[in-house]
């Protein structure tokens, strides 16, 4: 319990052994401490209540809320709060520069969280999904395949000469492909097992 509502609720039975009403009570509080909520404190000590703590509660006692992790965070927040402004501030230019309808009329809250709902899982390296590796490597391939170099220089220029014979087309077929072994990979859960050819 924060030192700042015992010192309230404290004050709060003085001034209801004064006699002070309810309205009069929250009004000379709310001068000192800005709003606050006593409403039912004033009822508990009117009616002989002499505690100004908690009652306790059944359950798990909170854990989270120790003095040791508020003093932890506050130490981490200030150690890194100039990296978190100077994160902010660039983040809310970008915002103001890219979404201006957003910025004038200051509708938007910024909200960045690195929730994994918004990721696909999948192993770090999947051949079978990546576009390179499932078609234009074995195109590569086969055109290089069965043939002697006399150099490196002999095997780029060859290489080249594959690529350059490339048209839109054959891209998006292969893009088209890519999305189906996607969805197929979706499909079963991302399964690392799974060979999508």
């Amino acid at each position: 319990m924060p030192d700042e509502k015992i010192e309230q609720r404290i004050n709060l039975k003085f001034l209801v052994k004064l006699g002070k009403s309810a309205t009069k009570s929250f009004n000379l509080l709310t001068e000192v401490y800005g709003d606050s909520d006593h409403d039912h404190w004033h009822k508990r000590f009117r009616e002989g209540r002499e505690e100004v703590e908690d009652n306790q509660r059944v359950g798990r006692p909170c854990s989270s809320k120790t003095n040791d992790n508020i003093s932890k965070i506050n130490e981490i927040v200030q150690k890194d709060s100039r990296k978190d402004k100077d994160s902010l501030t660039t983040l809310r230019e970008r915002v103001r520069r890219k979404r201006p309808e957003l910025w004038e009329n200051d509708s938007w809250i910024f909200h960045q969280d690195n929730a994994p709902a918004h990721m696909l899982q999948h192993p770090p390296y999947s051949p079978d999904l990546a576009p390179c590796d499932f078609w234009l490597f074995p195109k590569l391939k086969s055109a290089l395949k069965d043939t002697h170099f006399e150099s490196v220089e002999a095997v780029k220029t060859k290489a080249t000469e594959v690529l350059k014979t490339l048209q839109e087309k054959d891209f998006q077929h292969c893009f088209n492909q890519w999305k189906i072994r996607m969805e197929r990979c979706v499909k079963h859960g991302g399964d690392e097992n799974l060979v999508i050819y």
